[in-house]
């Protein structure tokens, strides 16, 4: 009897146990739909910081319309959660490449979160064209000295388009006095931004009146760098093992033509695909090198692909 008695004591506890889990993971009805919103899903407004710089520059966050802007970007970008972690996973993987070259080229380190904006640390293309990490337009990109054909993009080489992007930027702080107007007028083109000063008379991006997307650029770059510099602040947590890594290469110099990049590489113990991975700046499977040109391949360590 007491074994029969401790049996059915389990048998109630589990549908105890049954009834309240269903209790609290109920389909919402009308009659509950207001409270379960208020129990089950928070979305909270976000303290602004009490001091931002971009670069070394303050922001004059004192301002109403200065701090409604970074809000809505600090916003956008908090809750977009998905997003927010693969930025996390990848910039553990570039940003230990890209700041070194930031340095190595002049330019300040909050510069690594530009590149965040622009692309998303991603080697793609935007609609209008805009191509790489960087995001340079093909104009811009020939006009600064980047092979850009049907064979070879380096815009899609992280060094070279580093060192194109602080050629730019650095001409443009010269220019417009501040690193701010600089990044502004990474967006909005140095043509644009003298387009603006002269209409308006004002020199700081703070005080001019732009188009939608420059007047949101800077807050973005504010916002994510705020967001990553403190990731448990804003909801974000990982491990260490969660974020993406670099593979260690090694260069091979090639200096003649290649009829077929998926031949060329495997004595290397690697396919097309890896090729491409390591080296987005290769548009073709072939290269037409009549001139005789230098390029340096990254072929990964062994080990890393099966």
């Amino acid at each position: 009897m007491k074994m029969i008695g401790k049996i059915g004591l389990g048998v109630m506890i589990v549908v105890v146990s049954a009834l309240s889990i269903h209790a609290v993971q109920d389909t919402p009805t009308d009659a509950n739909l207001e409270k379960k919103l208020v129990n089950d899903y928070n979305v909270y407004a976000l303290p602004i910081p009490e001091k931002l710089d971009f670069a070394g520059e303050p922001v004059p966050l004192n301002n109403p319309d200065i701090r409604e802007r970074f809000d809505r970007e600090l916003l956008v970008n908090t809750y977009w959660q998905s997003n927010g972690l693969l930025l996390f996973k990848r910039a553990h993987k570039y940003f230990p490449q890209i700041e070194p070259l930031l340095k190595k080229y002049g330019l300040p380190d909050d510069f690594k979160y530009l590149a965040v904006a622009e692309s998303g640390l991603e080697y793609q293309s935007s609609p209008a064209g805009a191509s790489g990490i960087w995001h340079f337009m093909k104009g811009t990109g020939l006009e600064y000295g980047l092979e850009i054909n049907d064979y070879v993009d380096e815009r899609y080489n992280l060094e070279k388009a580093t060192m194109v992007a602080a050629e730019y930027l650095k001409k443009s702080k010269e220019k417009f006095g501040s690193w701010t107007m600089a990044a502004a007028s990474y967006n909005a083109g140095v043509g644009g931004m003298n387009k603006q000063i002269d209409r308006q008379k004002e020199t700081s991006y703070y005080d001019l009146l732009l188009n939608t997307e420059t007047s949101r650029y800077v807050f973005r770059i504010l916002a994510l760098k705020e967001i990553m510099s403190n990731p448990q602040k804003y909801g974000f947590n990982f491990r260490e093992k969660d974020l993406y890594t670099n593979i260690p290469t090694y260069t091979v110099k090639v200096d003649t033509p290649v009829e077929d990049w998926s031949e060329w590489v495997k004595p290397y113990g690697i396919n097309y695909k890896i090729l491409k991975l390591h080296n987005p700046w290769l548009r073709d499977t072939y290269l037409k090198n009549a001139s005789g040109k230098e390029y340096f391949i990254e072929i990964p360590e062994k080990g890393y692909y099966q």
